[in-house]
């Protein structure tokens, strides 16, 4: 065999990497980008300036490592969860790494691993199964109800029967935009708990990387009393930093204690740390841009059900919308949307794309595309359901 003729499954890779394919989300140069979950507005001038003082001042230090346990920033992302999270929060219980995926990925080779199973309940995140995938843990789809929410009969008796290591629970969820309940969450903690009480437990990780665009205040408050419990965060949405690549999470600090065994050395650079430093300077200003994307994705829930299309409801910065059952379904129907200048993202879920909260002008230019969409041949949805929140 020729040497350019090798592909990735003439490697010697692990068994269960063959014939998968990588996370990603087609990036295309059309006008209007609506398929990322990015936040539309660029970081204001001021944030910009004292990004360029601390980084300036991190740069005189570069030929030393920076500081491994990033104190500081732990310390002030403290500061920020206890303020909007209703909940105190010290620096000893948060932990940050390279974006919420790096803090996945760390408490699954942590509690995760070979012989070990996560459970997470879909259409959810995609990159918890890739990354339990990544980690040699094993992977159980839970279940949903027709409405995106989670049945919380169905997945506690999921959990008995499964005994999972890890259970992943997202709220908002990525891709439907929908909320969990408190109650619900309490009762598949303490039926993880229960299904593991042969070991120490089982850990749940509450994923609230769109929770400062919900209407439901966090679920931080839950952490009290329940050592095995993670909420994981991101700077990428609400924060406007997707380029900055910073997660991070709120736990006992035993949790945040016994990540440190799995992460590499030096992890987060001196710059990471001074920008997100920088950007924590100014979330007043930042959480007025997520005001205004709430008001877009409302206005956005309103225009498509005026336009007689089924919408999932949404407490995140985006909109799940369809249904789409004619010939070629969602795709066809991503199609023609993209046609028309603006890119929404079809991501398997069956007769349903999903489109981004943008600016004023990128709703308009999306809601100017769907309804013509809607009322060319053969790609007019179906009737939607009584929806309530």
């Amino acid at each position: 065999m020729s040497t350019t003729d090798i592909g990735i499954d003439d490697l010697p890779i692990r068994e269960e990497l063959r014939g998968t394919s990588p996370y990603g989300a087609p990036q295309l140069d059309v006008p209007v980008q609506l398929n990322t979950n990015e936040n539309p507005y660029p970081l204001p001038e001021a944030l910009v300036e004292r990004i360029t003082e601390r980084v300036r001042d991190a740069a005189r230090g570069l030929n030393r490592y920076p500081d491994r346990d990033a104190v500081e920033l732990r310390t002030e992302l403290a500061r920020y969860l206890t303020r909007t999270g209703k909940h105190p929060v010290g620096p000893e219980n948060v932990w940050a790494a390279n974006g919420s995926n790096e803090v996945i990925q760390q408490l699954l080779q942590t509690f995760g691993g070979p012989g070990r199973t996560a459970i997470g309940f879909e259409p959810s995140y995609s990159m918890h199964p890739l990354i339990a995938r990544g980690t040699g843990t094993g992977w159980v789809s839970g279940p949903r109800r027709d409405d995106f929410t989670i049945d919380e009969q169905a997945a506690v008796e999921a959990i008995a029967g499964h005994r999972p290591d890890v259970v992943f629970v997202t709220s908002p969820n990525n891709p439907t935009g929908t909320a969990v309940a408190p109650e619900t969450v309490i009762a598949l903690y303490d039926a993880a708990q229960r299904a593991r009480a042969d070991t120490a437990g089982a850990l749940v990780v509450v994923d609230e990387a769109y929770v400062e665009f919900s209407h439901r205040p966090s679920l931080l408050p839950l952490l009290e009393g329940r050592p095995n419990l993670v909420v994981s965060r991101t700077m990428s949405k609400a924060f406007g930093a997707a380029g900055l690549r910073l997660g991070y999470l709120a736990a006992h600090r035993a949790v945040v204690d016994a990540l440190q065994l799995v992460r590499l050395p030096y992890h987060l650079s001196a710059v990471t740390q001074a920008t997100a430093l920088a950007a924590l300077e100014h979330t007043d200003t930042l959480l007025t841009y997520v005001e205004q994307l709430k008001a877009e994705r409302d206005r956005l829930v309103a225009g498509l059900r005026g336009l007689g299309y089924e919408v999932t409801d949404s407490d995140a910065n985006f909109v799940q919308f369809g249904r789409f059952d004619g010939e070629g379904g969602a795709h066809a129907a991503w199609r023609q949307i993209l046609d028309r200048g603006v890119l929404v993202r079809d991501n398997g879920v069956p007769g349903r794309l999903r489109v981004t909260a943008g600016t004023p002008e990128e709703n308009d230019a999306f809601l100017d595309a769907v309804r013509a969409l809607k009322s060319s041949v053969g790609d007019t949805p179906t009737p939607p359901k009584e929806q309530k929140r």
